[in-house]
């Protein structure tokens, strides 16, 4: 068997060698399509990223009516609290909204300590959802609850947040599934032409009882061998890249909500997605090419 195996290998360096501009024209195919690839991966995982940080921030503000009796404060507090979807409903007493006010408005917040013997806000319940997709379907719900005055989660805003999102997330899935289809047609094609031009050897060996695997594994070992040295430039350049970027862009935007994800283990992450990526389109391109020459 390891003999076998050596016999793969030799004959899958040979191939590669003896068809030196088609193999340089693979691994560029491979090369280019897997840096636009990780392009696209760095931005969509930092953008993920990003957005799983400002969904955790939305949250829902339910101004409870002041005109409302402390005996249907507790029935709303109790029906929101028994909502499916609340992760956490917290009470905010007007005393803490105004401090807050104060605070947010710095030097001018100062003219608000007026209102500190006779608070004009509402007492807030804060409500954060498991799921902040969710965060619209449950305000609407609490808007019919007696007792809610006003029911605040910037609308407009998050609802353009998830539809940004989504729409983000399926170009960038669409672009590089595009992607990777182009690059196995060109790796599939490539090894096309080393198979014709052996396609009279195969004839032999399936005459003489080699079995259809023994013929497909110099095959599959070559697409494997250009799709991982095809991902070696673009690893390369994303991991520097990436670490410039991440070197130059963290300082400035230190304390904001705006993160890159750190470099570490970050670009090891998209490097094992990029061979992984490499590695089957590589495999898949080789496999079938060679199928319709297997049937003598």
């Amino acid at each position: 068997m390891i003999r076998t195996l050596g016999r793969h290998f030799k004959e899958t360096l040979k191939s590669l060698s003896r068809n030196a501009w088609m193999t340089f024209a693979s691994v560029s195919a491979v090369t280019v399509t897997l840096i636009l690839v990780g392009t696209f991966l760095v931005i969509m995982m930092n953008l993920n990223n990003f957005a799983s940080k400002v969904e955790e921030d939305v949250e829902i503000r339910v101004l409870v009516d002041v005109t409302s009796t402390p005996e249907e404060q507790k029935q709303l507090r109790t029906k929101i609290d028994n909502l499916s979807g609340i992760k956490t409903a917290k009470l905010s007493p007007k005393e803490k909204e105004l401090d807050n006010l104060i605070s947010s408005m710095g030097e001018q917040g100062k003219s608000y300590q007026l209102f500190e013997q006779n608070n004009p806000l509402n007492d807030v319940i804060v409500i954060k959802t498991e799921d902040p997709r969710e965060t619209p379907q449950i305000a609407k719900r609490i808007e019919g609850f007696t007792g809610a005055y006003k029911v605040l989660y910037g609308k407009e805003e998050v609802e353009k947040l998830f539809n940004f999102v989504e729409i983000s997330r399926n170009i960038g899935i669409g672009l590089i599934i595009g992607l990777v289809f182009t690059a196995m047609f060109l790796i599939s094609n490539t090894i096309k032409i080393t198979i014709f031009a052996r396609r009279h050897e195969i004839e032999i060996m399936k005459l003489v009882g080699a079995t259809n695997w023994f013929i497909r594994w110099p095959f599959f070992l070559e697409g494997l061998m250009l799709g991982i040295m095809g991902s070696i430039i673009p690893i390369v350049l994303v991991m520097a890249t990436y670490n410039y970027l991440y070197t130059w862009v963290e300082p400035k935007v230190a304390g904001s909500f705006v993160q890159l994800l750190p470099f570490s283990p970050f670009v090891f992450q998209v490097s094992a997605i990029l061979i992984l990526i490499g590695g089957l389109i590589g495999v898949w391109g080789s496999l079938m090419s060679v199928r319709k020459f297997l049937r003598v």
